[in-house]
């Protein structure tokens, strides 16, 4: 395993970084609230390519790897841009692998699967091209309705299992008071609870292999999250180094405090793990290996537990001014909080890659007696 960049990732990491610094200002950041959403920099961020950067070039993308959607990803989280990338990109790479694979069915006993594959053909396309945008929900769907999607509240299209179908579902244009309107959230998300009406559904896949691109889709959104969500802590740590390097209390600086010094030193070293671990669940991904949706688990818990971590000692660092809008730390703090609660509960996350990791190996495992365990 190489986790080097190549010159082009390199490169590629340098222009986005400039882009989103110039493009994602903070003072950009507070005028998408509260949707958190800005439209003028999601045409942008099209017109770039990068929510089709890992779409087969066949199929209009730019035939690149996880890796260069995870540097995407990284800038992203520094600048906090109010953009859906990550679940734009995530689902453009799944209804595109399913087009092109052919998997979308008809119902059954209907005789217009040339139709409907028509119909997915052209949605994928317009996805791809960026005139529509595509999220996933990370919960199956409850009943007609798939609950708190991220980006839902500004998608075109959710892609969503119900029951053993994975579904691609057109949202209706729909007004702030409708069913579907944007759920009030502190880290200023465009989450949405969307119906599912089947008359504007495509069936993408039944049976075994829904519920595997489906996972398969998770997995990726996590590892891009991850990969945000540590691009997100570095720059907090970035400024709470500037902060305590001005900051004086007794009459010094308050970065001359051992404490403070100490927590900034395993802030900075836990990041490098969380980057390491982003970086590796990307390299799985585009490698196919199957320890692949373990490692985007991984990143993802890392770096969520690491970058709110940062941002909170970060913002504890501030004092009272920490909680102030006035500071650009509160914006990291809400986020690094937010960004990993749309996937639900951390602990029950941690329970299922214990389980996915030493489950099989604790199934197979000899019974030993009590003495040899405490040996």
């Amino acid at each position: 395993m190489d986790l080097d960049f190549t010159d082009d990732q390199s490169a590629l990491g340098d222009t986005l970084r400039t882009f989103f610094e110039k493009e994602s200002p903070t003072a950009a950041v507070r005028a998408a609230e509260p949707l958190g959403f800005d439209a003028a920099l999601w045409r942008k961020v099209v017109d770039l390519g990068l929510a089709a950067i890992a779409v087969p070039e066949h199929l209009g993308g730019g035939g690149a790897g996880f890796v260069e959607l995870a540097i995407a990803a990284e800038c992203l989280g520094q600048s906090l841009a109010p953009v859906p990338l990550i679940e734009a990109a995530v689902t453009n790479d799944l209804i595109a692998s399913l087009s092109d694979g052919g998997s979308s069915l008809p119902d059954p006993g209907s005789s217009s699967s040339g139709k409907r594959d028509a119909r997915l053909e052209s949605l994928t396309a317009r996805a791809v091209a960026g005139e529509l945008l595509a999220t996933l929900a990370l919960r199956p769907a409850t009943g007609d309705l798939a609950r708190l999607v991220p980006a839902g509240a500004v998608a075109d299209l959710v892609a969503v299992l119900r029951g053993d179908e994975l579904l691609l579902v057109r949202q209706p244009d729909r007004g702030p008071a409708a069913p579907g309107g944007a759920v009030h959230n502190l880290g200023a998300l465009p989450l949405a609870d969307c119906p599912i009406d089947m008359e504007h559904a495509l069936v993408l896949a039944r049976g075994p292999a829904a519920v595997r691109a489906y996972r398969r889709a998770l997995s990726r959104w996590e590892l891009l999250t991850g990969a945000a969500l540590f691009g997100l802590g570095s720059k907090a740590l970035g400024i709470g180094v500037d902060y305590v390097m001005q900051r004086k209390a007794f009459g010094v600086l308050i970065g001359t405090f051992q404490t403070i010094q100490h927590r900034l030193a395993d802030n900075a070293i836990a990041l490098d793990g969380a980057r390491l671990l982003a970086y590796e669940a990307a390299w799985a991904q585009d490698e196919n290996l199957p320890t692949a949706d373990t490692s985007a688990s991984m990143a993802f818990l890392f770096a969520a537990e690491t970058a709110f971590k940062t941002a909170s000692e970060v913002l504890h660092f501030h004092g009272g001014y920490g909680y102030t809008l006035e500071y650009d730390i509160q914006l990291y703090f809400r986020r690094a909080k937010a960004w990993s609660l749309v996937a639900g509960d951390s602990r029950a996350a941690y329970a299922r890659l214990a389980h996915r990791v030493f489950g099989a190996a604790q199934t197979h495992a000899p019974t030993r007696t009590p003495a040899e365990r405490a040996g």
